[in-house]
């Protein structure tokens, strides 16, 4: 029983830790300054999808599906604190929850499909998603491929997903600007 609850905490203090991580990658300003997402609730929204989407895949891929499930919940957890925040009450908050749990499984299933593809798939996906309310340049969506592509290969590199997270080297800097490489 202790053990179970140690494992609980331990797998907490682990998600949480991950967490901080995605919602930290996804505020580089690189993204909103050069690479042209939206400095909005939505577009911070989609930036958390895009690396909830590559720490998940990972976690899940090395067999850390709890840890997965945690790190999913804490993230929905967040959202709601955010909703909140923004003045929403709490009659639509479930609803708006759902909603947002649906798009992310949805943007997990493009994203996927997106880095097995052609750079052509992957952009029509990034501008129907993460640029759907703004029009971006075309060096603007090729610069985010090519992070999309090296964050994924980054994640997907060395010994497994936590450990990657924990050296804070899973995530790669975007680029500064649309003509610089990533990496």
């Amino acid at each position: 029983m202790l053990s179970r609850i140690r494992d609980r905490q331990a797998r907490r203090k682990q998600a949480l830790q991950l967490h901080e991580l995605i919602v930290e990658q996804s505020r580089v300003p690189v993204f909103y300054t050069d690479l042209g997402v939206p400095d909005t609730m939505l577009g911070r929204y989609e930036m958390v999808c895009l690396h909830a989407y590559l720490v998940l895949t990972r976690l899940k891929r090395d067999g850390e599906a709890r840890l997965a499930q945690t790190l999913h919940d804490l993230i929905f957890d967040d959202f709601d604190v955010a909703l909140r925040e923004a003045g929403l009450g709490d009659m639509g908050i479930g609803h708006r929850i759902k909603k947002l749990a649906r798009n992310l499984h949805g943007r997990i299933s493009v994203y996927e499909s997106g880095i097995a593809g052609a750079d052509a798939e992957m952009a029509t996906i990034l501008r129907r998603n993460m640029y759907a309310s703004v029009e971006p340049t075309e060096e603007q969506v090729t610069a985010m491929i090519t992070y999309v592509r090296a964050a994924r290969a980054a994640m997907d590199a060395g010994s497994s997903g936590v450990e990657l997270l924990a050296n804070g080297t899973a995530f790669v800097p975007p680029a500064a600007r649309t003509g610089e490489a990533v990496g």
